[in-house]
């Protein structure tokens, strides 16, 4: 994950984390997220053995809230379960019985 100067933060994936974070901070490509949003800082990476996990997992982090981001790169996992669990509601957690 990097966290752009407007405070966002982009997930990607790639097979070469340097030569990657590298295009993104020099700009190479225009039409890249990253490109009007630098300077740029790698805040939090995985390896992975298998792509096909990584592009899972990858699926999944690009639909976190940007809180829940952030305590993954804390290492907070008290703090991630605390995100996720459901607010709305419908949630089993709000039901009130009669």
């Amino acid at each position: 994950m990097i966290r752009c100067i407007d405070k966002s933060i982009y997930t990607g994936v790639t097979n070469n984390i340097e030569m990657r974070f590298k295009q993104h901070k020099l700009g190479l490509n225009p039409k890249s997220y990253t490109y009007s949003r630098r300077p740029l800082e790698l805040i939090w990476f995985e390896e992975f053995k298998y792509i096909d996990k990584a592009i899972d997992f990858e699926k999944r982090l690009k639909k976190w809230s940007r809180a829940k981001k952030l305590a993954l790169v804390k290492d907070d996992w008290d703090a991630i379960v605390a995100l996720s669990r459901c607010r709305n509601e419908t949630s089993h957690e709000g039901y009130m019985k009669d």
